[in-house]
């Protein structure tokens, strides 16, 4: 038996929304120091952890710390083990601005928020 399915009323999986979610995050390898961030980052109330099988999806809205610290303290190391190149290491890819500092990295939704870090020039167009 043989199922034919009409295009037009077809579920859409997949879709796409260009107005602004209000969130950025990351993906990160699941791996010992992934998993180690992935720990700290579920304990802020506007982020979200998905652990998947290869890979932690991380989520925030608005805007988000990693802080260098943290993950230190959580790994049961000595300060300035965990850095951003530690960071960068462990993650893939990411969405929204990203500013790495030298004791976190920040995530924004909006690269506005992020513009005293980056000199955005915000003055109005005349």
């Amino acid at each position: 038996m043989t199922t034919a399915t009409n295009a037009s009323t077809a579920p859409i999986r997949f879709e796409s929304n260009s107005t602004a979610s209000n969130m950025c995050g990351f993906t990160l390898m699941n791996s010992q120091v992934g998993v180690l961030i992935a720990h700290v980052l579920e304990r802020l109330d506007n982020v979200k952890v998905t652990h998947l099988p290869s890979m932690i999806r991380v989520d925030g809205q608005g805007r988000f710390d990693v802080v260098y610290a943290d993950v230190d303290e959580e790994a049961g190391e000595e300060e300035g083990w965990f850095n951003a190149s530690e960071f960068e290491e462990a993650m893939s890819t990411h969405y929204g601005r990203m500013v790495h500092l030298d004791d976190r990295t920040i995530m924004f939704a909006n690269p506005e928020d992020a513009a005293e870090y980056l000199d955005f020039d915000l003055k109005p167009i005349r």
